[in-house]
């Protein structure tokens, strides 16, 4: 079987956590005889320096003719001062644009081995965390029309908050869907008590759980749930809800595990094609780059999701995750994780030993 893959390598740390992506997709293309056909593909910053814009049409036409398109880290203090059109950030903005992307999955989970990084406390967590969150991209304010500019009381700005039914319906399919294969639990979070679009958002998903009657739904208002995913972690398990407060608890959730940069995310149409990023896609320290202590583990987390969703390659994603959980469990850690007992390895290294893993493992997967 030959997979056709767009790689944007992306900015800062990008490169290097990219390349480690590479090399795991040769070993599994070596352990099952899979060709994955990988295109470097000129975009974010790096168009922006050569070509004055963060996708090139050329670029998105290699996207487009693709199976799945990896990135990397986008952005940086380079192009803190550009204009909004040309920042690298751009270069993703598009492709969903192009792609008809509608859900972003950000598997939000904590690491039996790495517990102490939570910075909650241990009452808390004791039950672990393990939450997907099913995002809108297709809709809300950051995908609808934009206006700035002088009015009566001089400047002034405005962000449709815009939803259709159709919009709604593909996230909740996905997140149902999602449920069936996990505890028959989904959350969404609007904040229908004052916004028109959150009431739409709570009616069609409503609508929408009388087809999975197997499924338990519960509503939350997003002020409240963003306290209660503090309090009591283990109560949710998939999440669905809005572009924009999705994009907020996600992160919020990520923060909680204290191993934000193990993390993957995909971003998908109702087929499963689509782009696959670490969580954290706009990495912040920039000290690290180029030193090979870049924590590659969330890029490669979402290769499983890429095999999982986009090739349905269960048993292959399955392989990746459980060759990182070994190597964490064997204490080798990139410096970002690093607890007492833990061995700090570099970029390169962590990259090394996850391949070493499945290898190891490849036959005991069933």
């Amino acid at each position: 079987m030959e997979y056709k893959i767009a790689l944007i390598k992306g900015d800062g740390i990008g490169p290097e956590i990219t390349a480690q992506a590479v090399k795991i997709l040769d070993s599994i293309s070596d352990i099952y005889g899979y060709k994955f056909k990988i295109e470097n593909v000129v975009g974010a910053g790096e168009a922006v320096d050569k070509y004055g814009e963060p996708l090139p049409e050329k670029s998105l036409k290699s996207c487009i003719e693709s199976d799945a398109i990896i990135i990397g880290n986008l952005g940086g203090s380079k192009w803190d001062n550009i204009e909004l059109d040309k920042k690298p950030v751009k270069a993703i903005l598009k492709l969903r644009e192009a792609l008809k992307v509608s859900t972003n999955l950000r598997p939000i989970f904590l690491n039996k081995n790495l517990i102490e990084l939570s910075p909650l406390k241990a009452d808390i967590i004791k039950n672990g965390i393990d939450i997907l969150v099913v995002r809108d991209i297709a809709g809300g304010m950051l995908c609808a029309d934009k206006n700035y500019g002088r009015g009566k009381y001089g400047r002034e700005a405005s962000d449709l908050e815009y939803y259709n039914e159709d919009i709604i319906k593909k996230s909740a399919n996905r997140a149902f869907k999602s449920a069936i294969t996990r505890k028959n639990k989904v959350a969404s979070i609007d904040k229908s008590n004052v916004l028109a679009s959150s009431k739409l958002w709570k009616e069609v998903i409503n609508e929408k759980s009388k087809e999975y009657s197997d499924v338990k739904v519960t509503h939350h208002l997003v002020d409240s749930a963003a306290m209660e995913v503090i309090i009591n972690p283990s109560k949710f398990d998939v999440i669905v809800t809005s572009n924009m407060f999705g994009d907020i608890l996600a992160d919020e959730l990520s923060q909680i595990t204290g191993t934000s940069a193990m993390l993957g995310s995909a971003e998908i149409d109702e087929s499963g094609k689509g782009i696959f990023t670490p969580n954290q896609l706009h990495y912040p320290d920039e000290s690290i780059i180029g030193k090979d202590e870049a924590n590659p583990i969330g890029m490669i987390m979402s290769l499983a999701l890429m095999l999982r969703y986009s090739f349905n390659l269960e048993k292959e994603a399955r392989l990746i995750e459980k060759a990182v959980d070994e190597v964490i469990e064997n204490g080798y850690v990139t410096k970002d994780l690093y607890i007492d007992g833990k061995k700090v390895v570099g970029t390169e290294k962590i990259g090394d030993l996850i391949v070493d893993s499945l290898y190891k493992l490849s036959e005991s997967i069933s």
